[in-house]
C-alpha cells in the first residue's frame, strides 16, 4: 500500500506540471558547426483557468484589462498555470505575465490592445508600457493559434512617400496632423476621440513601445501564434535566457515605421524556428547593448535560427545595429528570404558596435531582393521619422567599435539583388575581417561585389556571379 501511494503521489505531480509546447528542441541542433548551449521548454504547472471564468468578455467591445490581471494573479497565486483566451476579439490595455503562467490563445481568438493610449503609460508617464510586457520573471510561454494585434496605426508616423494616394487619404480620415510640408503624417487629435498622451505629436511618437517586450526573464517560450500590427517592435526579448520562438508568424504593412518583426536584445540560448515574417523594418535581428549588472544575459550567444521565411523586411537575418556587447556562437542555417530589401545584413556604427565572431550561416535561398544580398556597413545611422540625425561622424570617440570577424557564409543561393555583396568598414579600425564566403551563387542586376579592401577583408572561395536580364525592381528606392 505504502508503494502504492508512492506511485500515486508521483504520477499526481507529473500531472501538475507540463512542458509548455510538448516539443523536443533537441533536433534543431543537429550538425551545428560549433558547439551550443541547448534552450529548453519551459515547464508550467496544468492548472487551468478560461478567461471567461474571471468576467472577460470577447465581444471587441468590453475592456478586459482588469480580466486579464485577475486570471493571471489566479493562476499565481496556484504555483502558475495556463490562461486560456477562448474564441472572440478581446480588447485590452497591457498584460503583465508572471512566473509560471502560459498564455494561451485558441483559434479564432484575437487579442486587440486598446486604441486608448491612457491605458499605457507608465508610472513616470514619460514612456508606454507593451502590450504584453514580463520583468524578471521565469517559466513563461504565449502559446496557441490566435492573433495579438498592437493596434500600431493608433501609434506609428507615416511617411508621404511609402503610401499610395489611397493610403494617404485613409490616414487622414482617421484625423491625425501633417508634417513637413505634408511629407509627414502623425496620429494625433485623432476622430476616434480618444485623447493625446502628450503635448506634440512628435512626443507623443517617442512614447511608442513594443508590442510583446520580455525583460530580464528565463526560460521563455512564444509558440504558434500571429503577433501583427505592433505600434514598434513586435516581439523582443532583452537581456533574457534560454527563449524559444517557434512557429510564431509577424506581419504588419511593409512601411510600418520601426516595425522589426523578432529582434533578440542580449539573449543569452535562443531558439527561432519555423517562423514567418512580414514586416516593416527588420525581420530576424539580434541586438546588443551596454552590460547590465544582474541581468541573466548580456550579449547575444549561443542561438540557432533555422527553418524561417522571411518576405519584407529591411534584412532578413540583421545583426546591429547595437551590438555593444558581443555576439559569438549563432547559427544560422535552412532559411528564405522573398522580397526583402537586403538578405544578410550586418550594420553598426562608432559608439554602438562590439565583437561579433564564430558566427556560421549556411543553406540560405533568397529571392527579389532589392539591394544587397550580403552587406557589412560600419557607417550606419538611425533615421527616425521627423528627426535630425546627430553627425556621428563629428568629435566621435574612438569606443563601441563595431567589430564582425570569424563570420562563415555557405551554400548561399539568390537569385535577383542590386548587388550581390558589398562591404566596407572604417580607417579608424578592423572592424570587417576574417569574413569568408563560399559555395554561394548570386544572380545581380547591377553589381556583382562592391568591396572596399582597405576597409574589408573577405575571402570569396567558389563564389558564383551572373548577370540576367533586368528584374522588374530594378532601379526601385
Amino acid at each position: 500500500m505504502k508503494l502504492l501511494r508512492l506511485i500515486s503521489s508521483a504520477l499526481l505531480l507529473t500531472c501538475l506540471a507540463t512542458t509548455a509546447g510538448a516539443q523536443d528542441y533537441t533536433k534543431y541542433y543537429q550538425n551545428m558547426p560549433t558547439e551550443l548551449q541547448q534552450t529548453v521548454a519551459p515547464v508550467i504547472p496544468a492548472n487551468t483557468l478560461t478567461l471567461t471564468d474571471v468576467g472577460g468578455v470577447g465581444d471587441g467591445v468590453t475592456l478586459n484589462t482588469e480580466a486579464f490581471k485577475k486570471g493571471i494573479s489566479k493562476l499565481s497565486k496556484q504555483g502558475g498555470g495556463r490562461l486560456i483566451v477562448p474564441a472572440g476579439v478581446w480588447l485590452t490595455g497591457p498584460i503583465m505575465l508572471k512566473s509560471n503562467i502560459e498564455l494561451h490563445l485558441d483559434k479564432n481568438a484575437i487579442i486587440m490592445m486598446s486604441p486608448d493610449k491612457r491605458l499605457f503609460i507608465n508610472d513616470s508617464g514619460d514612456r508606454c508600457q507593451p502590450g504584453i510586457r514580463a520583468s524578471k520573471q521565469k517559466n513563461i510561454a504565449i502559446t496557441g493559434e490566435g492573433i495579438i494585434d498592437g493596434n500600431g496605426a493608433q501609434w506609428r508616423p507615416v511617411k508621404r512617400e511609402k503610401v499610395s494616394d489611397w493610403e494617404w487619404k485613409a490616414f487622414k480620415n482617421m484625423g491625425g496632423v501633417e508634417r513637413q510640408d505634408g511629407k509627414l503624417w502623425y496620429p494625433w487629435d485623432l476622430k476616434s476621440g480618444y485623447p493625446n498622451i502628450s503635448d506634440t505629436p512628435e512626443n507623443q511618437e517617442k512614447k511608442r513601445a513594443d508590442l510583446i517586450r520580455l525583460t530580464d526573464c528565463e526560460n521563455v517560450l512564444i509558440q504558434g501564434v500571429t503577433v501583427q500590427n505592433s505600434p514598434r517592435f513586435h516581439v523582443h526579448p532583452c537581456y533574457c535566457k534560454n527563449v524559444i520562438v517557434d512557429g510564431v508568424t509577424v506581419r504588419c504593412p511593409w512601411n510600418a515605421q520601426n516595425g522589426d518583426a523578432i529582434d533578440f536584445s542580449d539573449v543569452n540560448t535562443g531558439l527561432i524556428v519555423n517562423c514567418t515574417v512580414d514586416a516593416g523594418d527588420d525581420g530576424l535581428c539580434m541586438k546588443s547593448g551596454k552590460h547590465k549588472d544582474g541581468a541573466p544575459a548580456n550579449g547575444c550567444k549561443d542561438i540557432v535560427i533555422r527553418n524561417n521565411t522571411v518576405y519584407h523586411a529591411h534584412g532578413g537575418f540583421v545583426i546591429g545595429s547595437e551590438s555593444i556587447g558581443g555576439m559569438q556562437r549563432i547559427v544560422v542555417t535552412d532559411n528564405r528570404f522573398s522580397g526583402t530589401d537586403t538578405g544578410l545584413r550586418f550594420k553598426s556604427n562608432i559608439g554602438r558596435g562590439g565583437r561579433c565572431e564564430n558566427i556560421f550561416i549556411s543553406n540560405i535561398v533568397m529571392t527579389d531582393i532589392k539591394d544587397e544580398a550580403v552587406v557589412f556597413q560600419c557607417d550606419y545611422m538611425d533615421r527616425p521619422a521627423g528627426r535630425e540625425n546627430p553627425d556621428f561622424q563629428q568629435q566621435r570617440k574612438l569606443e563601441n567599435v563595431p567589430d564582425f570577424q570569424d563570420i562563415h557564409i555557405d551554400n548561399v543561393v539568390c537569385r535577383g539583388c542590386k548587388t550581390a555583396i558589398r562591404a566596407k568598414g572604417t580607417t579608424e579600425a578592423a572592424c570587417v575581417h576574417d569574413i569568408t564566403i563560399k559555395n554561394s551563387t548570386f544572380v545581380y542586376n547591377k553589381v556583382s561585389t562592391d568591396i572596399d579592401e582597405a576597409t574589408a577583408k573577405l575571402q570569396l572561395t567558389e563564389v558564383k556571379f551572373t548577370h540576367p536580364n533586368p528584374s522588374p525592381r530594378e532601379g526601385l528606392e
